[in-house]
């Protein structure tokens, strides 16, 4: 979810929902590697059924990674997902199911994001290029040593999308990684492992709920199946909470700020590029040894734990005196829907609603009055109650014109203090005794620091100075922090604001109320798209929020009809379709010849989806990676109609990758369904056949023989030169594809009969009643466990407060229970 403070403010104020994972790293011995052996009991004292991998963040790291090298060709590439992918089987040790999802073609509201993230990253890196070749010159003038530049191609991330070579050849790494676990490592004997590719349309996390939820639906569910997704993005955190399932947690890795990055010019530690002096790299070692070694911390990983998180909201969300039994399922999809107000990826937040203001908490009060007064819910099953909805944005509305005026108010005070460089306010290590005196008039100080800190600026700005800060270390102007802040033509703080939004933004007049009332329509429409996604799945491949600007709270007007349906019926586009409609031109070597001319030739009939340049509105943020693309969205049925010309030249090959897949499901020779599996490659069963629910954990769906198909001893070729060839393969492929009923699959607000609930373990009290120990948050639900691995701080993992959060004024709620 497009939220990027939201991971941060929730593990703030529910700080007992993040545990540190416990990994046991391999051995050595007489220079032979002994691995991990997943099938002891996990080291984190709780055993994991089902493991679910948005790959997409895993892929992106491992492909262009921030803090170490980037690995020198695509085959490296694909050693670095196994290897990353074995991390985390090692850390989970799912006993059931492995199900590992790609990102395919994803719906139309979901493209328009997409094409912004290409637009732009194809932009930064050309800027990027020319700020090294621009550097690279300056250096060698000023006489200063570079490294010869390495004659590499860049490795255009744009590629991670479906229909693309590299994706392609992606999924036919991971069937022989696949393969190759089942066969050779005992951890996965009994785990059957679904792989969707990029040719299965949908998100990867929404492939992975579907999956969920379609089998949470069948008879055979086991209720306390126990739950772990990997991925990085705020909105799995809603996802997992829309399932209602008791046991579910979030793995990921653990963000740490700041971490060191090489100098993308000269590849040295220390320094950015726009700081590179060109100074000779010194040895590593005695002999220079180390050479190609960087000093890079391995990344950990936490685990979110969603059953603490719902005890936390469970607290929150409790509602005493109303007029009808108080449901907390209920309560949940409710939070989970007011979320979507401070940020999705379908949809732009509210200019009043900032997550760092403390939106959702607002949110939350107001919403209890309104049940209260409606004596209802906002949503059920993914519905939405606009009429409710309503209540809640015009409440949100009243406060509009306060909330701009004291984000200003704090954004003046915030720059105040942190451009000072000396005083009471300036940083200071721990224990110094030459304290500073203490302020005696604060809004005397604050004066003179910001006197202070506009003669500094003056000075900077009227040309080179050999001056240093009060840190002694020479800084440049435009890296002061004096910097002037983007001009801000909307000045929301301001009378008249709403006027100058709606003529800067949407070019119209605040008295056009058709126009306003379509901007709101859309945005209720995004609003029911996205709670049924959440809950249903894909209502419409074909809507999208029309508009790159969101309207305000108090436009929130007799919205109660402004929805009815979304249309039936609708299909994805095809892979190849997709990468012409989020692709910039740029990118277009990954297309076929005649149809990446659509995207140059100036007869083009949609040249105009292409710009070679583009505007990005800061909309009021400080840095570009936080504005706003205003790029043209793309007109889906002249985009049809130009490709309609060039379909017949696309080779049979590119036919196959523009084509729609299904998922493979993989089980090893011991699995009790292997068998059966290699029965219907016998009798070369054409139609689908349903799955033996006592086979396969409970597992429902139906089976059809894969086309190019990996089978028990049969040897399967390594894709990867430096991999070799799996000569005893004891794997076999089958295409899968999940139950279905007419009357569709939703995640209900309920708990599954004969679910049980995990142990309260919010206060202190809950642990230390039956034991004697410290207590501290626990990841299971066995009360008589060990004591988790603790960080270096000791700290993180208790949940307690380090010195810095005491300082910070960071409360955490358990101790306040």
């Amino acid at each position: 979810m497009g939220v990027p403070a939201f991971f941060r403010w929730l593990s703030r104020k529910y700080p007992s929902i993040i545990v540190h994972c416990v990994e046991e790293k391999g051995k050595e011995c007489n220079g032979v590697r002994i691995p991990v052996d997943t099938t002891k009991p996990n080291p984190n004292e709780v055993e994991f059924d089902n493991l679910y991998l948005d790959m997409n963040g895993i892929i992106h790291p491992c492909t262009h990674p921030e803090d170490k090298p980037a690995p020198k060709n695509e085959d490296e590439m694909m050693v670095a997902i196994f290897e990353y992918i074995d991390r985390l089987f090692n850390i989970v040790r799912p006993r059931r199911v492995l199900y590992m999802a790609i990102d395919g073609v994803a719906p139309r509201a979901k493209m328009n994001q997409q094409r912004s993230r290409r637009f732009r990253a194809s932009k930064e890196g050309v800027e990027l290029v020319e700020e090294k070749n621009r550097m690279r010159e300056e250096i060698i003038q000023r006489g200063g040593y570079l490294p010869p530049e390495e004659i590499k191609e860049r490795f255009d991330s744009n590629c991670i999308t479906p229909g693309t070579e590299f994706m392609d050849n992606l999924a036919h790494c991971l069937r022989y990684y696949v393969a190759d676990r089942l066969s050779n490592d005992p951890g996965w004997r009994n785990v059957t492992v679904f792989l969707s590719d990029a040719s299965v349309p949908g998100e990867g996390e929404h492939k992975i709920m579907d999956f969920v939820r379609r089998q949470r639906a069948q008879p055979n569910h086991d209720p306390n199946t126990h739950h772990c997704l990997c991925g990085a993005d705020a909105d799995l955190i809603m996802l997992g909470l829309a399932t209602h399932e008791p046991n579910f947690t979030i793995i990921r890795e653990e963000f740490k700020p700041n971490k060191p990055r090489p100098c993308a010019l000269c590849g040295q530690m220390g320094h950015e590029i726009k700081d590179c002096q060109g100074t000779a790299r010194e040895k590593q070692g005695q002999h220079d040894e180390f050479a190609d070694t960087m000093p890079a911390a391995e990344q950990e990983f936490i685990f979110i734990r969603l059953c603490v998180l719902r005890e936390y909201l469970a607290r929150e969300l409790t509602m005493a005196s109303l007029p009808f039994p108080f449901d907390f399922e209920r309560s949940v999809d409710d939070w989970v829907f007011m979320c979507f107000f401070v940020g999705n990826d379908f949809l732009p937040h509210l200019p009043s609603l900032e997550i760092r203001e403390g939106a959702i908490d607002r949110l939350v009060n107001i919403y209890k009055d309104v049940v209260h007064k409606t004596g209802g819910y906002l949503t059920q099953n993914g519905y939405v109650n606009l009429e409710r909805v309503e209540m809640i944005m015009q409440a949100v509305g009243v406060a509009e014109d306060n909330i701009f005026k004291k984000r200003k108010e704090d954004d003046v005070r915030f720059h105040c203090f942190i451009k000072t460089h000396s005083g009471q306010f300036a940083p200071h290590a721990l224990g110094r005794r030459d304290r500073p005196e203490p302020v005696q008039n604060a809004r005397h100080q604050a004066y003179d620091m910001r006197m202070q800190s506009r003669e500094q600026h003056n000075k900077s700005s009227a040309g080179p100075s050999d001056s240093s800060d009060s840190r002694g270390v020479k800084r440049k102007a435009e890296d002061s922090d004096s910097e002037p802040e983007p001009e801000d033509n909307v000045r929301l703080w301001e009378e008249g604001w709403k006027q100058r939004y709606y003529k800067t933004k949407f070019d119209v007049e605040v008295t056009d109320e058709d126009f306003r009332k379509k901007v709101v329509k859309s945005y209720v429409e995004g609003l029911c798209w996205v709670l049924r996604y959440y809950y249903q799945g894909c209502a419409s491949w074909k809507w999208y929020f029309p508009f790159h600007y969101a309207p305000f709270a108090s436009d929130f007007k007799d919205i109660k009809d402004m929805f009815t349906e979304f249309e039936k019926e609708t299909k994805p586009f095809k892979p190849l379709e997709q990468l012409m409609g989020v692709f910039p031109a740029a990118s277009g070597n990954f297309l076929p010849q005649t149809w990446r001319n659509l995207m140059t030739s100036p007869v083009s009939s949609i040249i105009d989806f292409y710009p070679d340049d583009f505007a990005i509105d800061l909309n009021g943020k400080k840095y570009a990676w936080q504005g706003v693309a205003l790029l043209p969205f793309v007109d889906e049925r002249r985009l049809r109609a130009a490709l309609a010309d060039v379909y017949p030249d696309l080779t049979p090959e590119e036919v196959k990758r523009n084509s729609l897949g299904s998922d493979i499901m993989f089980v090893g020779k011991s699995h009790p369904l292997s068998d059966f599996i290699h029965e219907l490659y016998r009798a070369e069963t054409q139609e689908g056949t349903e799955i033996p629910v006592e086979l396969c954990h409970g597992i429902q769906g139906t089976l059809n023989l894969d086309d190019d198909p990996i089978l028990p001893d049969k040897p399967v070729r390594s894709p990867i030169p430096m991999l070799r060839d799996i000569s005893q393969n004891s794997a076999i492929g089958v295409k899968f594809k999940d139950p279905h009923y007419a009357d569709g699959f939703v995640f209900k607000a309920v708990l599954l009969p004969g679910a049980k609930i995990p142990n309260k373990v919010l206060k202190p009290g809950d642990w230390e009643k039956g034991n004697r120990e410290p207590w501290r948050p626990q990841l299971g639900f066995n009360p008589n466990r060990q004591q988790a691995h603790l960080d270096q701080s000791g700290f993180r993992a208790l949940g307690m407060r380090t010195f810095s959060q005491e300082l910070s004024g960071i409360t955490p709620l358990f101790f306040n229970l």
